[in-house]
């Protein structure tokens, strides 16, 4: 079954809410619309009730089913009681005035419709940078017990094929620890996504083909996540053939469960893993779906600027997943 067919079918029945903080955007708008008609998330649109609805007229878009939310209307006991809950949540590290402001930005009020159980989870990003995005989740949501940091991982799928590229978005020159924790947050990702998980560690080595710092890192790496998920197969340090082609996994790592079988690919850097994945979409024709944000308490949901309408489309119903998995 197609990856989307798949999930939709998950989630469909379940009522997972999803807010988007750009409402005035129409790919947001026709989005939402879609969502909603198929009865596969109830959307909450952030912005001016006018200014939504005009942007649906102009898309031809029904909103039935779909909740729009100005903020600057927002019932004032509401308002007092999520001010009251972001200072709390910021430790002092925000006055109420400041925390006021913080909720005219519509990247954190629709974070704390999240973090206070309001909505299942956020996807932004078409107009916004990444930071605006990620700021809120981090500071608010927050990661989950046992991480330590976020990383963004893409489904890169074609026909039958599906595999999980990580990290592709956020972390720049990740240490060992940073990719061991990036290995368990993809292998339970790919688990959201019905890929049964066998992660490698990727690198220009395999078993100690070659030497050097960069190796060393995926070697200690690997063992980190090996040991801090023992019933996981991870593998590493793999050179990509030696992953991914079943008679070079057996050439260069015998014995190995994950050698010629991956589908879940950990990259040494960002580098790497940015133009991996664009590589696979370019060349190899696979749809990259993503980056999905992976380590947080509750499912935020980073969009490209260049995102279409059937991008946030799937996004969303990426995010109601990982919702029901949070």
């Amino acid at each position: 079954m197609d990856l989307f067919a798949s999930l939709a079918q998950k989630i469909t029945g379940k009522h997972q809410t999803i807010v988007f903080p750009e409402g005035t955007e129409p790919r947001i708008v026709g989005a939402a619309a879609r969502l909603a008609a198929d009865g596969l998330v109830n959307p909450i649109i952030l912005g001016a009730a006018d200014q939504v609805k005009a942007v649906a007229a102009d898309l031809n878009a029904d909103l039935t089913g779909v909740q729009v939310l100005d903020p600057a209307t927002y019932p004032a006991a509401d308002k007092q009681a999520m001010l009251d809950a972001l200072v709390e949540r910021r430790k002092g590290k925000n006055t109420p005035e400041q925390a006021a402001q913080m909720l005219l930005d519509e990247n954190y009020f629709g974070t704390m419709l999240v973090y206070m159980g309001q909505a299942d989870g956020m996807v932004s990003g078409a107009v916004h940078p990444t930071g605006d995005t990620v700021r809120p989740a981090l500071q608010i949501i927050k990661t989950k017990p046992g991480s330590h940091r976020i990383s963004g991982a893409f489904i890169m799928q074609k026909g039958d094929e599906r595999y999980v590229f990580a990290d592709c978005a956020i972390n720049i020159d990740p240490d060992a620890d940073t990719l061991a924790e990036i290995a368990t947050q993809s292998a339970h990702t790919a688990k959201v996504f019905d890929i049964d998980p066998k992660v490698a560690m990727l690198s220009f080595s395999t078993k100690g083909s070659a030497k050097g710092e960069m190796v060393t890192k995926i070697q200690e790496a690997t063992a980190k996540a090996q040991a801090a998920a023992p019933e996981l197969a991870i593998d590493g340090e793999l050179q990509f053939d030696a992953a991914f082609v079943e008679k070079v996994g057996l050439q260069k790592a015998p014995g190995s469960a994950v050698a010629g079988h991956a589908n879940v690919f950990v990259f040494p850097e960002l580098q790497s893993g940015n133009i991996g994945y664009k590589i696979a979409q370019r060349f190899g024709g696979f749809e990259a779906v993503g980056p999905i944000l992976q380590g947080l308490n509750k499912p935020v949901s980073d969009l490209s600027r260049g995102a279409s309408e059937e991008d946030v489309y799937k996004v969303a119903i990426i995010t109601a997943a990982q919702g029901l998995e949070a």
